[in-house]
């Protein structure tokens, strides 16, 4: 089935209008609408990377090396690690760099990891640093005094616009995870909505998050809005 639109007039709100499209396409889908393929990841301590700082840790002209893409269309682990130094000289000695580069360093950690390095972690969305603990970044050629950064993510699902259509959520809005499990199944509240063109659907959850729950048992797991 095609839907034509034309471009919306002056003053009219382009994304309500694509919102009311993908829902009347819903509507009239032959059959129930399938529901989306949910992928739940644990997304382990890691660091990522300005090509300032890239170079400043690894060498003059350095690039990453692809070790494994991601589930996200790309992004990357990269070969490369960094040693995370906190207050006191504690120390986390090989974090993965996640790749590509982008225009901040931002270090993502889970909550036992702020307790290992004296680091009192924040909990924010990526990218959403202002104002945040620092720490030393130490690679094989150099190294980064970080003066802010450092994060605890807070939990978060990633959509594309039809999966946005499916739950009946916008970017921004609250959804929970409900992991069974056993005797370990748990819900997670307040995952913040990502919604984003060429996303696929996957919930991020940090080491401390992922094994509580047991995921790796888990039987089923189940997104709801809130």
């Amino acid at each position: 089935m095609t839907v034509a639109t034309a471009a919306p007039p002056k003053g009219v709100d382009r994304k309500l209008v694509e919102q009311i499209v993908r829902e009347i396409v819903l509507r009239q889908w032959k059959g129930p609408p399938q529901r989306p393929h949910l992928v739940v990841s644990i997304s382990a301590r890691h660091v990522h990377l300005s090509p300032e700082h890239v170079e400043v840790l690894f060498g003059p002209g350095y690039q990453l090396k692809v070790m494994k893409e991601l589930y996200q269309e790309g992004f990357y682990a990269a070969e490369e690690t960094v040693m995370i130094v906190g207050p006191k000289r504690r120390m986390l000695p090989t974090v993965r760099v996640l790749g590509p580069p982008r225009g901040a360093t931002q270090v993502e950690l889970a909550f036992t990891d702020g307790i290992s390095l004296g680091i009192d972690l924040p909990v924010r969305l990526s990218g959403q640093i202002e104002g945040t603990p620092g720490c030393v970044l130490v690679g094989p050629k150099g190294v980064v005094d970080l003066k802010q950064g450092v994060i605890r993510a807070a939990r978060h699902v990633h959509m594309g616009p039809m999966d946005a259509a499916y739950y009946g959520v916008q970017d921004g809005d609250r959804m929970a995870l409900r992991v069974h499990s056993g005797p370990c199944s748990t819900t997670f509240e307040n995952l913040i909505v990502r919604v984003g063109p060429k996303i696929k659907l996957e919930v991020h959850l940090d080491t401390d998050e992922g094994n509580a729950a047991d995921l790796d048992h888990a039987e089923a797991v189940e997104l709801v809005k809130m």
